[in-house]
């Protein structure tokens, strides 16, 4: 999940795993997989670095998951 933030400045949190693509038109357009658009105030490279934070957070609980799991047996 990453927070963007919409054109009236509200801020939305949307699930990464869901985006299609983004594009700028200039405004910067999400595109889910489910059809639905959202147009934010970020830039693309700035939505990607959010990603990759989130599936960086993601990956290193997701480690210390397995190795505490690891630990107990």
């Amino acid at each position: 999940m990453i927070t963007v933030s919409k054109l009236n400045g509200k801020k939305c949190v949307i699930n990464s795993d869901l985006i299609e693509h983004i594009e700028t038109t200039p405004d910067t357009v999400i595109t889910l997989t489910t059809g639905k658009k959202i147009i934010v105030l970020e830039s693309i490279d700035q939505i990607i670095d959010k990603i990759i934070q989130y599936k960086r957070k993601i990956y290193s609980h997701s480690t210390i998951l397995q190795n505490l799991t690891r630990n107990e047996v």
